[in-house]
């Protein structure tokens, strides 16, 4: 229960540690949600990277179909050929391209495979993956090959909770709500960005960064990515705690939304 173990540029608690754990030795998908920028689908580059595995990433789409993250028919190409008698057609494994989780299934050695932001889909596809994520299987049907996983995956699921997901598919899957880091846990993941930063401008920084995101009627409240780019953004500008203490400057690194601007026009 204690095959993953982070990495030293991504810091995480230990609850998060455990249920990966806890997922890895069960063999089920983990169903990650939280707020934006609170490192969902970096974790699961993190784990390939802790465990020494290759990553593969299905980037969900409104549009995505469960069957392409099988594989896909290029019908279209085999008719061109067909037109131009640049091939033998006959072979219509030459027009099957794997898809992500096929690709997952399919290889030799196991991977991560991330599954960004399910809930872009329509309703139906969480459902569409439940036997394939159960049987770790599937058959392109017109090769008739079949495949099944010699390791299984390492899947990592993110839901940004732009839907409600179906039942059936919750109790398939572990499940973590990463929370939004306190400024004790922000000040660790800073100092691992900017090492040599000073002492009291880091303190500074992350006090002005919580005194903004708490402002209860904010759009869209800043992440963390965003305080790593405004701390780039201050220190590059060389200005020191007791300027920011008395300003806020490069507030459009941190607020993306006029409306937010417009509440901290007069700092």
């Amino acid at each position: 229960m204690d095959r993953f173990k982070g990495t030293n540029t991504y810091i995480l608690s230990d609850e998060l540690r455990q249920i990966v754990n806890a997922a890895i030795v069960l063999q089920r998908p983990l169903l990650l949600k939280g707020e934006p920028g609170t490192g969902k689908t970096q974790l699961a580059h993190t784990i390939a990277e802790d465990l020494g595995l290759r990553l593969l990433t299905w980037n969900i789409k409104s549009t995505s179909r469960a069957s392409e993250g099988l594989y896909v028919y290029d019908t279209v190409q085999r008719l061109n050929d067909s037109r131009f008698h640049d091939k033998d057609v006959s072979d219509i494994k030459q027009y099957i391209r794997l898809g992500k989780l096929g690709e997952a299934l399919a290889s030799d050695n196991q991977v991560v495979l991330l599954i960004d932001e399910i809930d872009k889909a329509d309703l139906e596809f969480p459902n569409d993956l439940l036997y394939e994520l159960d049987q770790m299987s599937f058959d392109i049907l017109e090769t008739g090959q079949h495949f099944k996983a010699r390791y299984r995956p390492i899947v990592i699921i993110t839901s940004n909770s732009e839907k409600e997901l179906p039942d059936a598919f919750l109790r398939r899957c572990l499940f973590h709500y990463i929370a939004f880091p306190d400024p004790a846990m922000m000040r660790r993941i800073a100092n691992v960005h900017f090492p040599d930063l000073n002492h009291n401008l880091i303190s500074q920084v992350i006090a002005r960064f919580y005194f903004i995101r708490q402002k209860h009627d904010l759009k869209k409240r800043p992440s963390t990515s965003e305080l790593l780019d405004w701390i780039q953004a201050v220190t590059a500008a060389g200005l020191n705690e007791e300027e920011l203490n008395q300003r806020l400057p490069f507030l459009g690194v941190l607020l993306k939304m006029e409306e937010d601007l417009e509440k901290f026009a007069v700092n």
